[in-house]
């Protein structure tokens, strides 16, 4: 776990800091803990008023669901929430349990403060996000990934400093956050040791989430002092045939690794010699030392084969930066998404709309369960059906033998992402609507009907009101998906270019270090100005795409110059002209009496036309898939192949 921070100022210091950061004046080295000033930070740039109210609770069966869904973490964390139940008790403190999210699912201990603390709705069924709520324990210990320690006038919302909260993250085999522990009491007590407690009993919750996890895979315990070995000190890495999958922190960190390494490292790579068999017990190398390892293979109950737990999905590569304005979109977007609304995702090619959605699955109730995403216009339009529905053994030539559950049945109890859902065919836009009204799949081939359950985003960079009025798409399919609808921004229009781009290199930098002792490249003042002043036509995947072949030609310390750029982006971008221009693959919208279907066909010429007649090459400056401009060449009669 990273170094938890306690927090040993005084009242007063902590007062006069609050004073000068709200007075917009800077607040010195020291003055207050580094991650309570990034959180301030943080919630200023929403626009967090310091009055907050208190976030609303969700209503009685809203919480039943989310309850049940997290039901095995409860049950995991059951002996933990007993064990500190008398402290907290004889401390006047209660213990929270969050999920993911920071959504309060449990609390025990003293009734009286359990009763203070829900006047500041401290109590279940409701999120202490940081978004939601400012700076607290709960919330700033999920967004740092660390234990913290949140005191007084620490908390952004004035209302809050009544409060004196210690929180822990709960952190999977496969380091991603499954919940949140929390042990809070009144501010004016003190609480020396909570989060010593808070800390230890997350590792106890840790350790035991590998019990049964891995069947048939081969689990190694290791320390350099074989007393620790079964102990919370020991590290734990799981292999599947030699490729590490899972570890827990403490592993991680007497190798030397951070959480991208699983999946990066077979055992060879780890340790001298090899595997062995389960059983074995001995001394083995690594790069910072001699350890004693023990190689145990866990059993395969008959029920839980072919169960073996996914390893976690490799981190996204740089995209959008959420401004203050995004960050408050996506924090409706998720409300909303918990509360059964679906939310269209609007924008130009590039801008991150997958990036927004997987942040809404990643922010929510869902998280632990799957996001199952499809590109509607990568797709010929004979796939896009058996691909969302699914069919039976033998529906069709060339089906799966085994036959295939669909995505709408792969979403279920997560989020089904559409992308590019303007591309969707009239021919099954009824079908969908269907499945949104009635909740069931029925797979192609026959076959029973199939309830089920999943959260919609669906994104387009197509205008779909246009659509709709040129009769290409359903308006009560529209009307169903469109409930909430977020416009994300082209690169282009973003006030701070040159913030952004520093802050992508800073990131490319970060994953992809230099070796110890050697200083990561940086970019020259001209190179970023150049870099913040093109208008960048694919936006953030442009831009990051661009960035990223320049970290790799880059050497250690150098200072990455205006000659290192593409020669497209090294001239200055045309003035734009007088009407602005349309979405990536959009043609404008006609005016008054202006028909779209010529407009449409008339891009479509214009782009075969500079492309001698390449098809890819045509899709590709229209910025749609080669697939969607097929299909409006077969529909318009297009001899071009």
């Amino acid at each position: 776990m990273p170094p938890a921070v306690p927090l040993g100022l005084s009242p007063e210091a902590v007062l006069a800091a609050r004073r000068r950061f709200f007075a917009g004046a800077p607040v010195a080295d020291g003055a207050l803990a580094a991650p309570i000033l990034r959180s301030w930070t943080r919630c200023a740039e929403r626009g967090l008023p310091v009055g907050l109210s208190h976030a609303e609770p969700l209503s009685q069966g809203e919480f039943r669901a989310r309850r049940e869904r997290h039901e095995a973490l409860r049950r995991r964390c059951r002996p933990e929430l007993e064990a500190l139940h008398a402290s907290a008790s004889a401390a006047d403190s209660i213990v929270i349990l969050t999920d993911p999210s920071g959504l309060v699912l449990d609390t025990v201990g003293s009734a009286d403060f359990a009763h203070r603390a829900a006047r500041v709705a401290l109590r279940p069924g409701v999120s202490w996000s940081e978004a939601e709520t400012g700076t607290n324990a709960i919330g700033t210990a999920l967004v740092e990934r660390r234990a913290i320690e949140v005191r007084g006038a620490e908390h952004y919302a004035e209302p809050h400093s009544i409060l004196s909260c210690a929180a822990a993250p709960i952190l999977d085999p496969f380091g991603d956050l499954v919940g949140l522990l929390d042990l809070s009491g009144p501010a004016g007590v003190p609480h020396l040791h909570a989060l010593a407690l808070v800390k230890l009993a997350v590792d106890q919750v840790e350790h035991r989430l590998f019990e049964g996890a891995f069947p048939g895979l081969n689990l190694v315990r290791f320390h350099a002092d074989p007393s620790f070995l079964g102990t919370l000190r020991e590290g734990i890495l799981v292999f599947e045939e030699h490729r590490l999958i899972a570890a827990n922190r403490s592993g991680l960190a007497l190798l030397g690794l951070g959480w991208d390494g699983l999946g990066a490292h077979r055992f060879g790579d780890l340790f001298e010699g090899s595997l062995g068999r389960p059983g074995d017990e001995r001394r083995a190398r690594t790069a910072r030392g001699v350890v004693t390892l023990r190689l145990e293979r866990q059993s395969v109950p008959a029920a839980a084969r072919g169960a073996v737990p996914r390893v976690a999905e490799a981190e996204a590569p740089p995209g959008p930066s959420f401004d203050p304005r995004a960050e408050q979109d996506l924090g409706r977007a998720v409300r909303l998404l918990e509360a059964g609304v679906p939310v269209l995702i609007q924008g130009e090619t590039g801008t991150g709309k997958e990036v927004f959605a997987r942040q809404m699955h990643r922010r929510g109730s869902r998280a632990g369960r799957p996001f199952a995403a499809v590109n509607c216009a990568a797709l010929p339009e004979g796939l896009i059906e058996s691909e969302l529905f699914g069919y039976e053994e033998g529906a069709f030539t060339g089906a799966r033998r085994a036959g295939f559950k669909g995505l709408f049945r792969e979403a279920d109890g997560g989020v089904l992402f559409l992308d590019e859902i303007g591309d969707m065919p009239l021919s099954l836009q009824s079908r969908l609507l269907r499945v949104l009204q009635e909740r069931e799949v029925t797979p192609l081939g026959g076959g029973k009907a199939v309830k089920v359950d999943f959260a919609l985003v669906c994104a387009s960079h197509r205008d779909l009101k246009q659509l709709v009025e040129a009769g290409a798409f359903r308006a009560d399919l529209y009307f169903r998906i469109a409930q909430y609808t977020v416009t994300l921004p082209a690169l282009r229009t973003l006030a701070d270019r040159e913030g952004l781009v520093a802050r992508i290199w800073a990131d490319l930098c970060a994953q992809h270090g230099p070796a110890t002792g050697e200083e990561a490249p940086f970019l020259s003042g001209q190179c970023l100005a150049a870099l913040a002043g093109h208008d960048w036509p694919g936006n953030f995947r442009q831009l990051a795409g661009t960035l990223r072949v320049l970290r790799a030609l880059a050497e250690p310390g150098e200072e990455v110059g205006l000659e290192a750029l593409p020669e497209d982006v090294r001239a200055p971008s045309p003035p734009a002209a007088s009407v602005a221009p349309a979405p990536a693959g959009l043609p404008a919208r006609p005016g008054p009496g202006g028909d779209l279907d010529a407009v449409t066909r008339a891009a479509i010429r214009a782009a075969l036309d500079a492309s001698g007649g390449n098809v890819s090459q045509a899709a590709r400056r229209l910025g749609i898939h080669r697939s969607t401009l097929h299909r409006h060449l077969a529909t318009e009669g297009h001899g071009r192949s």
